[in-house]
């Protein structure tokens, strides 16, 4: 009995232990493979859906995040034997699974009883039933009925063998939302973050003006008809702490759930503006992106690259997830069908790998036939058969079967960092300098490291916790128009100690509130800046003087400020009897680093050039440009993994960069600086001996 007692004892221990040190889901190659909605197709044909999946190669998919009127057909009546039957013959197939929860997408029976959960948007519009996302998720109603949903899905399914880990909703934005209870929701937010304090909050937003002032918070108005822009910023931070509280809430009824070997995941798109990365995936191991890109002749790989580098950031290890991305043509109409040329669908999966994912999943496995998005098509096409996409897709299945754990939890650290400020992107949309195009130039940035091979992580700076810069060689900075002083003391910090830094207008202009600074701009940043400047000017396109900066499109446009240098050089000035007198671009030493400042908006090519400048000091070569593309980083072996992509439809034959590799794909010896030919939307991947 003693002996019973003590092995009971010893197991307990065991299991407890293993509980508590046992990782979440280990990747020991990607996965690959689709969103799939077996209750979507017109006939029962799941079992002929998994023979060719098998057939393919296929590893994982995704369900069950849209289908929440199949889970709870009526109120309280809670039906998953559907469900169980997919999961169960998924599993004996050895395919994975990750199972949504499918709060995204109400079923009508919610709408018709509590039509309070649909959401009423700060441009005055009720939404109706018959669309997703179209509710309050900021109302009680809707999370009461959330939360049960979520609870009755993980009694039943937690401990299903196939499922690896859990999609906590899809997509999630505030998407408007101004119902009653969320701008109350905001009201508070606003008395907490104020101290209680109206007089405060009056002074810091400006509320004199006009005589918008709130002397009682029962005088709190409505986001409806708001024009001040202090006003509408936080408005927008509120948006974004409402989702990621959403998404942490929801996060946490699983983790009470699921077992310690499955994760938590959440899928958003790239609308990077949106969300609060940083908090939404403070729980999740390995979050989520879905992204779309543009095919045939402009596929170049930048959008990948770019979601790559967002994502790495703000994970926990660096590795991430794709659980949507293009398979054929995309849209919600016939419109925009530009299916791949041959050799762009595996292109792409490799280049997610090389940006860190863990898996690359399409959406989706079978083209709809019906609803909104039928001509947003799967792997297979309407007729379910064999295709030229599905070829594409076994291919690169197959290659991943045999090489996929070399390239699996790539770690990467480049020397380069852009920020990216979602309070300023949204201070520049309030406050537009351009009747066209975007307002804020993060894109424009990227284009510039990504077109040079200058690889980057994107940090998003509004989070205190992501203003360390102690680890970057070069600082890559769009108008950072909205910023506290505290940051921009750490990139002249940054610069005094070292560091290269590229910076474009309107940087410094504004501090935290979205206020003008009552200084001379760019305020903080002067000293590191080296110049002041009192006025600006919209501008017409104009070239620049001559210049030592090596661009042969010297052209800037619509926006000038008139620098005046206090101990900056002077790099260019436009070519005009008045703008000429004031410098544009400007090169600052201060301390042991420099500071560019592109006081104007400059040509794709001068960009270009000046970025060049900055990196060369820290000896980053730029010798290889698009269309080849070059991605490394290093595996869990510790091995570097370099990639090389050809992004056109000419073969290509190029020096290997890289020290002397082997080919992972034909175990051929890659020796530094031979040549070697790169077929057309082809990619050469080498391990470094």
């Amino acid at each position: 009995m003693k002996k019973t007692i003590i092995a009971a004892m010893a197991l307990a221990f065991a299991i407890g232990a293993y509980a508590d040190h046992q990782t979440v889901y280990h990747f020991d190659k990607p996965l690959y493979g689709a969103a799939y909605y077996s209750e979507y197709t017109p006939t029962d044909r799941l079992d002929e859906d998994i023979r060719l999946m098998k057939q393919a190669g296929l590893t994982v998919v995704r369900v069950g995040e849209s289908t929440w009127s199949l889970f709870e057909p009526h109120d309280g009546q809670f039906e998953f034997a559907w469900m169980d039957r997919i999961l169960d013959k998924l599993n004996a197939a050895g395919i994975k699974v990750i199972l949504g929860t499918p709060t995204y997408s109400i079923p009508s029976w919610l709408a018709r009883e509590h039509p309070e959960v649909l959401s009423h948007t700060i441009d005055d519009r009720q939404s109706y039933y018959g669309i997703r996302q179209n509710m309050d998720i900021y109302n009680a109603t809707y999370r009461q009925y959330c939360e049960r949903m979520i609870r009755k899905m993980m009694e039943h399914f937690a401990k299903h063998p196939a499922i690896i880990g859990y999609q906590v909703d899809n997509e999630v934005e505030a998407r408007g939302i101004d119902n009653p209870d969320y701008f109350e929701g905001f009201r508070d937010y606003i008395r907490k973050a104020f101290n209680n304090n109206l007089d405060s909050l009056n002074h810091r937003w400006g509320l004199n003006y006009w005589g918008m002032n709130i002397n009682s918070w029962e005088d709190f108005y409505d986001r409806k008809g708001v024009t001040n822009p202090s006003y509408k910023l936080w408005w927008e931070r509120w948006n974004r702490k409402v989702t990621a509280d959403f998404l942490n809430w929801q996060a946490d009824i699983v983790n009470e759930y699921k077992r310690p070997d499955q994760f938590v995941t959440h899928c958003f798109m790239p609308n990077f503006c949106n969300i609060d990365q940083v908090e939404a995936f403070r729980q999740m191991e390995y979050p989520a992106i879905n992204v779309y890109y543009n095919m045939q002749d402009a596929q170049d790989g930048m959008w990948i690259g770019y979601a790559a580098d967002f994502m790495r950031p703000v994970c926990k290890n660096h590795n991430f997830l794709i659980t949507e991305t293009n398979a054929q043509g995309t849209g919600w109409s016939s419109r925009d069908q530009w299916p791949p040329y041959n050799g762009q669908l595996r292109q792409n999966m490799y280049a997610f790998l090389a940006g860190g994912a863990n898996m690359v999943e399409y959406w989706h496995w079978a083209t709809l036939h019906y609803g909104q998005e039928t001509y947003w098509r799967g792997i297979l096409g309407h007729e379910g058969l064999h295709n030229r996409v599905y070829a594409e897709f076994a291919k690169g299945a197959k290659e991943l079967d045999r090489i996929g754990a070399k390239l699996v939890n790539l770690k990467k650290q480049p020397r380069v960092a852009m920020l990216f400020s979602h309070d300023s992107k949204h201070a520049l949309d309030f406050m537009p300098y351009t009747r066209d195009g975007a307002q804020y130039k993060d894109y424009m940035c990227y284009e510039a490291l990504y077109k040079q091979n200058i690889e980057c992580d994107i940090l998003s700076v509004d989070k205190p916790q992501m203003q360390d810069f102690s680890r970057y060689d070069v600082l890559v900075v769009p108008s950072l128009y909205v910023a506290t002083d505290e940051l921009l003391k750490k990139i002249s910090d940054f610069v005094k100690n070292g560091g290269e830094v590229v910076m474009l207008y309107k940087s410094g202009y504004c501090d935290q509130d979205d206020d003008v600074r009552p200084v001379l701009a760019p305020g903080p940043l002067a000293k590191a800046c080296g110049f002041t400047y009192q006025e600006y000017s919209s501008i017409n396109k104009m070239n620049l003087k001559e210049n030592g900066i090596g661009a042969n499109d010297n052209s800037v446009s619509t926006w000038m400020e008139f620098l005046q240098p206090t101990t900056a050089q002077p790099l260019a000035y436009v070519d005009h009897k008045f703008f000429g007198k004031w410098p544009c671009i400007t090169e600052n030493s201060y301390g042991k680093g420099h500071l560019i400042y592109i006081g104007t908006v400059p040509s794709q090519e001068l960009l270009q050039k000046l970025v060049a400048r900055a990196v060369s000091r820290k000896g980053i070569d730029t010798s290889v440009h698009f269309p080849m593309i070059l991605r490394s980083g290093v595996n869990d072996k510790e091995k570097k993994i370099h990639y090389v992509f050809n992004y056109s439809y000419e073969t290509k034959r190029v020096a290997y960069p890289f020290a002397d590799s082997k080919s992972l794909l034909d175990n051929q010896l890659l020796k530094k600086g031979a040549m070697i030919n790169i077929e057309p939307w082809g990619v050469v991947i080498g391990e470094e001996k």
